[in-house]
């Protein structure tokens, strides 16, 4: 079963007694924390060691990210440490971000703001003065900047405990109105079609069968076909092969080889950045000999046209990936 990954983002020798603590709390959670020096993050030798920290987050859904006292590792690409870096990854890649900041860092920060144009000031809380400077402009944020000050690693954990039940009744309440969302998408999606259908006819089909054409071409069954299969949450529409494996890709199904197909009769596209993976299986006859969609009324379509099923790596392939 997958589980929540959360990033613990803070600089080590300062902060590893509450990383300890972290760690342990997270995993009674049920949840699997991302530590660098449990040997979590995978290096690889053809970038920067701290790219291959931001490319973990990208794989995160979680990020918790404590500041010290310590300014850490500057980054060799940016005037930030590699941990300020890391939380600006996670905010800007849209992950649920908790910021922690140690209280008397955060006490004399309120120092820092009144006097930041005095240089000569040395405070007894930082080693850096643009660890002031990065908080400043975590504060400057819109949205997704949620900051709580600390004193003792059992502060954190009871306010995320506090944070992810809130986030799980939220979820439960959403999928209790699911159903009722699905219904009212449906009627809506009915009656713009049935409006579309009278407008054309009240125009006396000046614009000839192209224009009827186009009004089934734009409400075709595949799409809530699709978009319910893989719960895509908002409204989708191509009208090509081409168009689909771009609108496939962003949800990370890539097109199989036909060679790997099941069958001649079922295109494939693979998701397997998730466990278990998920194949997509679309019949050909939804398309014609030039890879365009057909026009299908919702009368004509069939629940076996798309396919989904759980895949992993030992189903129906070798051990590489099939694309």
């Amino acid at each position: 079963m997958a589980k929540p990954r959360v990033f613990i983002s803070s600089t080590y020798f300062d902060l590893k007694n509450v990383r300890a603590d972290l760690e342990r709390f997270i995993r009674t959670q049920g949840y699997e924390p991302v530590l660098n020096e449990r040997g979590h993050i995978a290096y690889g030798n053809k970038e920067k060691l701290e790219e291959y920290c931001y490319k973990e987050i990208q794989i995160s859904d979680i990020l918790v990210s404590i500041v010290g006292g310590r300014f850490g590792s500057q980054s060799r690409s940016d005037s930030h440490s590699i941990s300020n870096l890391e939380l600006k990854t996670a905010i800007d890649l849209g992950k649920q971000v908790y910021i922690f900041i140690d209280r008397a860092v955060y006490n004399e920060f309120r120092t820092y703001e009144r006097n930041k144009g005095n240089k000569e000031i040395s405070y007894a809380s930082v080693d850096d003065r643009r660890i002031f400077s990065f908080i400043e402009e975590i504060q400057s944020l819109p949205i997704n900047n949620p900051i709580s000050s600390f004193e003792t690693s059992s502060e954190i954990t009871e306010y995320l405990k506090e944070q992810w039940s809130g986030l799980f009744q939220r979820l439960l309440s959403e999928n209790s109105k699911q159903k009722e969302i699905a219904a009212l998408d449906e009627i809506r999606t009915t009656a713009k079609t049935l409006n579309q259908l009278v407008s054309f006819l009240v125009e006396e089909r000046k614009n000839g069968d192209q224009a009827f054409k186009e009004i089934l071409l734009s409400n075709h069954p595949a799409f809530n076909e699709i978009k319910s299969l893989i719960n895509i949450p908002y409204r989708i529409f191509f009208s090509n092969i081409n168009e689909l494996d771009e609108l496939l890709k962003a949800r990370s199904f890539n097109p199989v080889d036909e060679e790997n197909w099941d069958t001649k009769d079922y295109m494939e596209w693979l998701n397997s950045k998730i466990s278990p993976g998920q194949l997509l299986k679309i019949h050909t006859s939804v398309f014609d000999e030039e890879r365009k969609l057909k026009i299908i009324a919702p009368d004509q379509w069939s629940a076996n046209l798309v396919l989904i099923s759980d895949w992993s790596p030992t189903d129906d392939f070798d051990d590489d990936i099939p694309f």
